[in-house]
């Protein structure tokens, strides 16, 4: 069998290309092109998957007669709430996150989790020795669990492993770029055996009804590792997110096929492990110190959960020619527009100022309805003003000036409520809510700015 000829594959996109060059013309990315043998070819053109004979499929009724498998709960509600309910049997999960941020953790403890209830749950580390993931599930107090495990990076290993397990109802692959498939001739975590194995394995899962959990590697840009057709092959994406000097982490979905997008879960790393924040609002406001200007509470929805997040900014004066704009938790492009607005709309002149910010607690915020607490924000700093501590803000800005209503309010104001926050500053025109005379209607940027300073 002829060998087939070499081409050079992207390790960004998977673009192919039949000669080196320094940057990918697909995505503009630089030495990413890395060389890979193409698969062998056959005579006349064809594959050995194309000589094998099939029978041709048969059609069956979207109406099925038989109920859905139910989902499985791993007992942690945070995890559950995010993969929509709980893993469905037969799908494909793929978890992504920076080094060290707690993939591998968490994932241990919901295969624990399972297993304590009675699942069958295999645990594949091509990262690890058995003995490590042992010494680790001892210090997580995970010891006792009837998981199996497995330290084996050969694909074709690990099905024969989970084949001969008998039952197996939920596996997890740690992660997807130490695997290797033997029929391509490249390194593992290149483009070719990240897009083949993770195609077997996802085909594997549909065929057995096995619940395939997948550990991705992020770049430096904070994308999963590998061609982007992975994350469309699987059911559902979640990141696991968080600054590593914070204790908090963020477990967000960013696609489901069986539940909501952008549903989160939030953890607090301790040193049994990570521990479920029933209550995230209250956790992100602990800290939050009295009469400081500069300190906004904005009132957020994360998926489906309202969410209440402290913002602080800060304006001082700045020694440089070129005044800095730091900002951490927030888009940054944003923050230059509701500045921008600011000035060119209310008259608040930032000039050679150094202006920072910062959502507390390590959350990322990126709904446009933050623009208002952030210009409360910067008002407050800017004119050393310090709102009532009580008071939570939100709605969108426009380039105008005025104040755009933002999706359910009723749920942001009850959130704010239950935690005593009895006063806000919404946007006018909103969906309808119980009367409160601590509720005031803004309908345009000025009317908050007069609001807060005044005419000083």
């Amino acid at each position: 069998m002829a060998r087939g000829p070499e081409s050079w594959v992207c390790q960004s996109c998977g673009a192919v290309a039949r000669k080196w060059s320094g940057r990918c013309e697909a995505c503009g990315g630089w030495n990413t092109m890395v060389e890979e043998a193409a698969a062998p070819a056959l005579p006349g053109g064809l594959t050995q998957k194309s000589r094998r004979k099939s029978q041709a499929p048969a059609f069956t009724d979207l109406r099925g007669a038989d109920a859905p498998p139910p989902r499985l709960p791993s007992g942690i509600e945070e995890f559950d709430r995010v993969a929509g309910g709980g893993l469905v049997p037969g799908s494909a999960l793929l978890v992504g996150g920076d080094p060290g941020i707690g993939k591998s953790t968490i994932l241990l403890q919901v295969m624990a989790g399972l297993a304590n209830a009675g699942r069958s749950v295999a645990y594949v580390s091509g990262e690890e020795a058995v003995d490590q993931v042992r010494l680790r599930a001892g210090r997580l107090g995970l010891g006792a669990a009837p998981v199996k495990l497995l330290a084996e990076t050969s694909l074709a290993d690990v099905l024969a492993a989970i084949d001969a397990a008998g039952r197996v109802d939920v596996v997890v692959i740690d992660s997807i770029q130490t695997m290797f498939a033997d029929n391509i001739e490249s390194a593992p975590g290149t483009v070719s055996q990240v897009r083949a194995v993770a195609g077997e394995l996802v085909r594997h899962a549909k065929r057995k009804g096995v619940t395939m959990i997948l550990v991705g590697h992020v770049t430096k840009e904070g994308q999963i590792a590998g061609p982007r057709v992975v994350e469309h092959m699987v059911d559902t994406v979640l990141y696991f997110e968080g600054e590593r000097s914070h204790q908090f982490r963020i477990l967000r979905a960013v696609k489901n096929r069986f539940g909501a997008t952008d549903e989160i879960g939030v953890f607090e790393m301790t040193d049994r492990g990570l521990a479920e924040v029933p209550n995230p609002s209250a956790i992100f406001l602990g800290e939050r110190q009295e009469d400081v200007s500069g300190t906004v509470v904005f009132a957020g929805i994360e998926g489906t959960r309202p969410l209440l997040v402290e913002i602080q900014a800060l304006v001082a004066p700045s020694s440089l020619g070129t005044p800095r704009r730091a900002v951490i938790g927030w888009d940054s492009g944003r923050l230059a527009m509701v500045m921008a607005v600011l000035e060119a709309r209310c008259g608040v002149a930032f000039g050679p100022r150094d202006v920072y910010l910062n959502v507390a607690g390590g959350l990322r915020i990126a709904e446009p309805g933050a623009d208002l607490a952030v210009a409360a924000a910067l008002v407050s700093a800017m004119a050393d003003v310090a709102l009532p501590r009580n008071m939570v803000v939100f709605g969108e800005i426009g380039l105008t000036g005025e104040v755009r209503p933002v999706a359910q309010s009723e749920a942001r104001l009850k959130e704010a409520a239950k935690l005593g926050f009895d006063q806000a500053l919404v946007p006018a025109g909103g969906a309808k809510r119980s009367p409160s005379t601590g509720v005031k209607d803004i309908s345009r940027l000025a009317d908050m700015v007069h609001r807060l300073v005044g005419d000083g």
